[in-house]
């Protein structure tokens, strides 16, 4: 029984083992990672173009320069 499997000894083992039974899944992998982030970094620009640089409507005044307030006295 191994008595000592922590910290980097139990990261080296891992990496070891996945290196022996993913070897060949590994070039697929990043590719697909790699594509993506391509694909989520041009839906970002995209959402980022699409939106209008107009104010909000709240913070916009009226048009014709009168009170919008109900409670001011004619």
């Amino acid at each position: 029984m191994p008595a000592n499997l922590g910290g980097w000894t139990g990261l080296i083992l891992l990496l070891v083992v996945i290196l022996l039974f993913a070897a060949p899944k590994l070039p697929q992998l990043a590719k697909s990672l790699g594509q993506s982030a391509t694909i989520f970094k041009k839906e970002i620009r995209k959402k980022d173009d699409d939106e209008p640089t107009t104010p909000a409507a709240g913070s916009a005044t009226p048009a014709t320069g009168e009170a919008s307030d109900s409670t001011t006295a004619p």
